[in-house]
C-alpha cells in the first residue's frame, strides 16, 4: 500500500526485504546497512579497489560462483585467510576479485538491484556514501538489514544496523521521512560512545563472546573510510576512485 512506501520524502528508512520490496520500487537509491559484517566487509574489499561479489548461500553453491567468477571465496569468519571479517580484509591484494556469501546483505543487495541503484553503506564510509547521493539528488532508502531470531527466523532489528542506518541519514541532504529522521537521533544520541554501544548491543556481544572483538570495533570506526560501493553488474565497485 502507498501508505507505507514514504514516497513524499526523499531520503526514507525501512527494515529488512519486506522494506525492499516496498520501497525500492520508487528510490532511485538504496542504501544497504549490515554492519556485522556485510557491508563493513563491502566497504573495506571495495577500498582496496577490489571488485566485490555478493551471494546469497554459504555452501558449495558459493564455491561454484566464485569459480565461475574467477574470484576468491571469503570463507566463514575466523576459517581462513580472507573472511567475513573486515579486519581480514584489510589485507587483501589489490584489485582482486571476491565474493562475499551472506543471507542478508547479499539477498537484500539482489533484491532492491531489481529496482534501484543499490549502494554498501556501512558507519566506516556513511559520509562518503552520503555525500555521494547527494551529488546525485535522487530518491534514497536506507535499509537496515537486521538479524533472524534462531527460534523461528524473523527478522530480528539490529541495533547495529539502525545505528548504521541513522548515521548515513544524519549526512543526507533532502526532505527526511519520520522513520529516517528517528534513525538519525537514535545516531545522535550515541554517537559519542558508538563503539561501546555496538560492542554492547546483542549481535556486538555475540561476536565478542565468539572471539572476534576486532570485528566490532573494526565496524563501528566511524568515517575511516571514503569509499562508495555501488553495485554494477551484480558486483560492488568502488566509485570515488573513478
Amino acid at each position: 500500500m502507498a501508505t507505507f512506501d514514504q514516497a513524499e520524502y526523499q531520503v526514507r528508512f525501512e527494515w529488512g526485504e519486506n522494506g525492499v520490496s516496498e520501497l525500492a520500487p520508487i528510490s532511485e537509491y538504496v542504501v544497504i546497512i549490515d554492519v556485522l559484517s556485510f557491508t563493513s566487509c563491502v566497504d573495506v574489499a571495495a577500498s582496496r579497489g577490489a571488485t566485490v561479489f555478493p551471494f546469497g548461500w554459504k555452501d558449495e553453491r558459493a564455491e561454484q560462483f566464485a569459480d565461475r567468477q574467477q574470484a576468491i571465496l571469503a570463507s566463514r569468519r575466523g576459517q581462513g585467510e580472507f573472511s567475513l571479517s573486515p579486519p581480514s580484509l584489510a589485507s587483501l591484494p589489490t584489485r582482486s576479485r571476491i565474493v562475499l556469501p551472506s543471507p542478508h546483505g547479499s539477498t537484500l543487495t539482489d533484491k532492491a538491484a531489481k529496482y534501484a541503484k543499490v549502494l554498501a553503506g556501512s558507519i566506516r564510509n556513511r559520509t562518503a556514501v552520503a555525500e555521494y547521493i547527494n551529488r546525485q539528488n535522487g530518491s534514497v532508502t536506507v535499509i537496515a538489514c537486521g538479524e533472524r531470531w534462531h527460534s523461528n527466523d524473523h527478522l530480528r532489528p539490529a541495533l547495529e544496523d539502525h545505528l548504521g542506518a541513522g548515521a548515513i541519514v544524519q549526512k543526507l541532504t533532502g526532505s527526511k521521512s519520520p522513520e529516517a529522521t528517528s534513525a538519525e537521533s537514535l545516531f545522535s544520541a550515541s554517537h559519542s560512545k558508538l563503539a561501546e554501544t555496538i560492542a554492547r548491543c546483542s549481535s556486538g556481544k555475540e561476536l565478542i563472546e565468539k572471539g572476534f572483538p576486532d570485528d566490532v570495533a573494526y565496524a563501528s570506526d566511524l568515517d575511516t573510510s571514503h569509499s562508495v560501493p555501488l553495485l554494477v553488474d551484480n558486483a560492488y565497485f568502488d566509485q570515488s576512485v573513478l
